[in-house]
């Protein structure tokens, strides 16, 4: 490991407003590995007001937020929310943890952990939106995509009702997927462009979408390609279903060789 990985690892420590917990703190190994994940709640589960942050605010988590840039951004812009940034990189976390530490930003934290444990960190209703920029497509894995019927049904547990899930992305793979599980599961569509620039903005629509952009972003945004964003409530009775009319193999092929080309090995590219 770098000299410089170690340094931020370090100071990662001193942030109150990092939270990175030990895997075993919420992963329960005791049970049948074939019943599938098995978690311990987190002390913080439902208690992020009252434990992180100043102010009892609705809370909004950015899931792979990478460097945090999204996270802090939102944050200084809409001050009567908490912000909430998860990722598993510690290097990255660090230069949102420390922007937050500096700025002196009060409505800002970061939870180190994998998206799949992200239930064991949140109760009920505790959370009111959730915004996925810019995460990994994973073309040939449905169930690690976060928006997959799997992901949903995590999200369920701790999202209140009509809890609004964005989704910022460069593949049209991924938007079209999302797109078919929401309508497969007659999930209320809030807005759907697969051109945000090109588009006229619609009614209503936050000029923070044009204007808070992840570095995997403007890297697209620079190369000419689409940035499609799709809005959705997770509204649901009953299990998820998988989408039964969506066409991988065209979809994937629209996406075409840039998406291993330019993916790093993270939630978010």
């Amino acid at each position: 490991m770098g000299h410089d990985k170690l340094r931020k690892f370090a100071e990662n420590e001193t942030f109150s407003c990092l939270l990175q917990p030990d895997a075993s703190a919420v992963l329960d190994k005791s049970g049948d590995p074939s019943l599938g994940l098995r978690l311990h709640d987190h002390p913080i589960k439902g208690h992020w007001n009252s434990s992180m942050f100043r102010k009892d605010q609705p809370i909004v988590l950015e899931l792979g937020c990478g460097k945090g840039e999204y996270t802090i951004d939102l944050s200084k812009r809409v001050p009567d929310r908490n912000y909430i940034g998860v990722d598993i990189k510690g290097a990255r976390l660090w230069r949102g943890a420390k922007t937050a530490t500096e700025e002196g930003l009060q409505n800002v934290a970061f939870l180190r952990t994998r998206i799949e444990f992200i239930e064991a960190f949140f109760g009920p209703g505790e959370v009111s939106e959730i915004w996925l920029t810019f995460s990994d497509p994973q073309l040939k894995s449905e169930n690690s995509r976060l928006t997959s019927p799997l992901f949903l049904e995590r999200y369920r547990k701790f999202l209140k009702p009509g809890g609004i899930i964005h989704l910022k992305t460069d593949s049209r793979f991924l938007h079209e997927y999302s797109k078919a599980v929401a309508l497969e599961n007659g999930l209320t569509i809030l807005d759907s462009t697969v051109d945000l620039y090109g588009d006229i903005p619609a009614a209503g629509r936050s000029s923070a979408l044009y204007e808070v952009q992840t570095f995997y972003e403007k890297m697209f945004l620079s190369q000419g390609y689409k940035i499609t964003y799709l809005e959705f409530t997770i509204d649901h009775e009953g299990p998820y279903a998988h989408p039964s009319d969506f066409d991988a193999d065209y979809w994937r092929s629209i996406d075409g060789p840039r998406r291993f080309v330019h993916s790093p090995t993270s939630s978010q590219r």
